[in-house]
């Protein structure tokens, strides 16, 4: 009787200690998501940089609608990368649970997200009213 016990207690360490690698496993990837969060908005940021540096090293090419409507496209690409940014990164927080780590919420990473949309929707406006 006391191998069959001493049995099932291994049996139930093995699947505690599977359980707890489990979770750790999930915690670093929120981590690791927050982090690809966090570079695909710098990827955004360069793009909408790219497109305010292309409108000002040719701000004086004719037609002057050129710079204007090439700097618009980064800044449009930038701001559809921080959309696919937070859906993606809200997605996988909203599958995953957290165990001992403290993730980013999903409503911060649309408010991030939103922020960096709603400056470059500025920076648009701003390009386009621009007077040379």
């Amino acid at each position: 009787m006391s191998d069959d016990k001493s049995s099932n207690d291994l049996a139930e360490d093995r699947t505690d200690l599977a359980e707890d690698r489990t979770d750790w496993a999930e915690d670093r990837t929120l981590m690791a998501n927050e982090r690809t969060f966090a570079g695909w908005m710098r990827t955004g940021l360069a793009a909408v940089g790219i497109g305010l540096g292309f409108n000002a090293l040719f701000s004086k090419m004719e037609p002057a609608y050129v710079p204007k409507a090439i700097a618009t496209v980064f800044i449009l690409i930038g701001i559809f990368i921080f959309y696919a940014a937070q859906r993606n990164a809200c997605a996988v927080t909203t599958r995953l649970e957290a165990h001992k780590a403290d993730p980013l919420d999903t409503v911060n990473m649309r408010l991030i997200a939103a922020c960096m949309t709603l400056g470059s929707v500025g920076l648009v406006f701003g390009i386009w009213l621009m007077k040379f």
